[in-house]
């Protein structure tokens, strides 16, 4: 019987040659993290968190009366975030790895602190995030994967195992990406109403949007994951035969 909590290898590793369409997926990864941390994360540095909350920016309005250790968190989760989302990219550079591999590890370093100190503010923040209970266990359980994952790929590398590191990376940046993903599934489940046909307002469109994306925005992508480490032969998991 295969257990759940043993990885197995579900075909032997083959250097693949990047194809234009891993070209494509990655570039797109990379704009798209870089345009949320633009959109997302730098006007939280534009101006004080009263003001921001005043222009209705972003995460503001809840935070803006939380206790100071709570805003701390809030920009040690931003900073944390933004810095992995960024580097997580060039992780998954060929070229870097095979061309420059002391910078490959130096990179590597700076992302999983970036997760890390990300992830921690994550924890923190999650029991006030305006979803409520969904927020909370939604965004808890992320931050606490967050955390598991980078440090199984830290203790892969470590060992020198390179294919176990290669999938909890992927495992890892999947949950990172989860900062794209949620300002994706936000308009998407905003106009849900409408393309059903069914009446919409525009506050109980974001309440309802916003009670879904704790979980939605972390668990197609573990999901999508799994996929693409069974696809390049890495060490993955399935569920007990």
């Amino acid at each position: 019987m295969t257990r759940l909590i043993e990885p197995v290898r579900t075909a032997p590793v083959v250097a693949r040659p990047g194809g234009v369409r891993s070209r494509i997926g990655w570039t797109f990864v990379l704009l798209t993290a870089l345009g949320i941390v633009a959109y997302s994360a730098v006007p939280y540095f534009t101006a004080s968190l009263a003001d921001l909350a005043g222009q209705d920016v972003g995460l503001a309005p809840t935070y803006a009366a939380t206790p100071l250790f709570v805003q701390g968190a809030l920009y040690v989760h931003i900073v944390g975030g933004a810095v992995a989302l960024v580097t997580g990219p060039l992780q998954f550079w060929r070229g870097l790895r095979t061309r420059a591999p002391r910078v490959h590890r130096w990179m590597g370093r700076v992302y999983l602190i970036g997760v890390a100190i990300g992830a921690v503010g994550g924890l923190v923040i999650a029991p006030s995030s305006p979803a409520g209970y969904v927020g909370f266990f939604g965004f808890g359980a992320l931050a606490v994967l967050w955390l598991i994952t980078g440090w199984r790929a830290y203790r892969a590398i470590r060992r020198r195992d390179v294919p176990g590191h290669q999938a909890w990376m992927i495992r890892n940046y999947a949950l990172t990406y989860s900062g794209v993903m949620l300002r994706i599934w936000l308009p998407v489940l905003l106009m849900a109403p409408l393309v059903l046909g069914q009446p919409w307002d525009f506050d109980s469109a974001f309440a309802n949007a916003y009670a879904a994306v704790p979980f939605l925005c972390w668990l197609p992508n573990l999901v999508f994951a799994e996929w693409l480490i069974r696809r390049r032969g890495l060490p993955s998991y399935r569920l007990p035969v």
